[in-house]
């Protein structure tokens, strides 16, 4: 298949812009790991620390790739005592606990700076170190809903759509923390100084909100879900379904395109492209809506795809998972990416001129390094053997 790269091995074959960056990361779920796996994506050499009890399970064979893995005990002195060494001689420590936690370890932020100054701690929580919330559980949903970004999302009149769990796991949660940390890090290069990104997915959701808090401070944007811009309410921006029971999505947000789609949908006699104002004037919508809806009814997905392929109006087809890895221009892209066992990942974003990216190294199972990053840290084999007898590492 054009374009198809071949996942292999378990380091990159090629330094990305962070090839030198040395990070440790304390497992756990969701944007913690995501954070991780851009950083390696992007050249780090990350260390994954997991509790002996996950050596036997299966990695996710997306999210944990490109990560060397050591698994030892941190409730044992001697296991925290061996992650100080590792922390030590890296440039990052990320960690997902509530806060308390990595403090009740022994692994303090200030503890660890006293022997490493220019230690940056990435610290990912849904509400933050600080704030009555601080100690609560909760998950993305939890902090989206805080934040003010999911009861943004659905159609008038029923309730707020989940968007998956990439706006705060992973938009305002894992990929902010990736930011912060780099950033944080740029700064102790220069000054020396180290310290804590407190990355928290509340903080991170809402950021995203900015321009839709601008609208709303224009007087273009109002709390009433489903009535604004981007929320599906104008019949310009939003989804149709076709013959064959799929969808297409059409985003002719500008004149020029909302004309194109209007001829090529074929019903000009219907809907008026020739005053500017119509098309956004509410009064015009119930019309204009039943309009695309039935022309669109008249054809498969894939049919109209073919159509709006050859014309600009920004009419693109909804692809599944399953799909979207075989679409033409995401192949010639290789924005997906095979690995030897035929999992799909998606492809390290974004792309670099000067320091391209590896293909992303397959996920390692847990533990899959521990001698090795052991003896990297000068352990002997008796000391190595000894921590084993003693059920600190796995």
């Amino acid at each position: 298949m054009a374009g198809q790269v071949t996942v292999s091995g378990t380091t990159p074959a090629r330094p990305g812009p962070l090839a030198g960056l040395r990070v440790v990361e304390l497992g756990g779920i969701g944007p913690g790991p995501f954070c991780a796996m851009v950083l390696a994506d992007l050249g780090a050499d990350v260390v994954r620390v997991h509790r002996p009890s996950e050596v036997g399970t299966p990695p996710n064979p997306v999210l944990d790739r490109g990560r060397r893995t050591l698994a030892i005990d941190l409730k044992r002195a001697s296991g925290v005592a061996v992650v100080r060494r590792l922390i030590d001689e890296s440039d990052v420590l990320l960690e997902g606990f509530r806060p308390g936690v990595l403090e009740r370890l022994g692994l303090a932020p200030e503890v660890l700076r006293a022997s490493h100054p220019e230690l940056v701690v990435g610290r990912m929580t849904g509400f933050g170190q600080e704030g009555p919330l601080a100690a609560r559980a909760g998950h993305d949903i939890n902090y989206i809903a805080l934040s003010g970004v999911l009861g943004s999302i659905g159609r008038p009149g029923e309730r707020p759509v989940p968007p998956l769990n990439l706006v705060g796991d992973f938009g305002g949660g894992g990929m902010l923390l990736a930011l912060g940390v780099v950033s944080a890090v740029l700064h102790a290069r220069t000054s020396g100084v180290g310290q804590d990104v407190d990355a928290a997915m509340v903080d991170g959701s809402a950021l995203l909100m900015a321009m839709t808090y601008g609208f709303a401070a224009q007087g273009r944007w109002t709390a009433d879900r489903g009535s604004n811009m981007f929320d599906g309410s104008m019949p310009f921006y939003d989804t149709y379904e076709c013959a064959d029971a799929k969808y297409v999505a059409v985003g002719a947000v500008e004149p020029q395109f909302y004309r194109v789609l209007v001829e090529t949908l074929g019903v000009t006699d219907l809907v008026d492209v020739n005053d500017p104002a119509a098309q956004r004037d509410p009064a015009t919508f119930p019309a204009t809506r039943k309009a695309f809806a039935e022309a669109f009814a008249t054809r498969t997905r894939d049919e109209w795809a073919a159509v709006f392929a050859e014309v600009d109006a920004c009419v693109t087809p909804v692809l599944d998972i399953d799909e979207a890895p075989s679409d033409a221009h995401l192949v010639d892209r290789a924005t997906y990416v095979h690995d030897e066992n035929g999992v799909v990942h998606p492809a390290p974003a974004p792309r670099f001129g000067a320091t391209p990216l590896a293909p992303p190294a397959a996920p390692a199972a847990p533990g899959a390094h521990t001698h090795e990053i052991l003896a990297g840290l000068g352990l002997t084999t008796d000391e190595i053997a000894a921590l084993h007898e003693e059920g600190t590492v796995a």
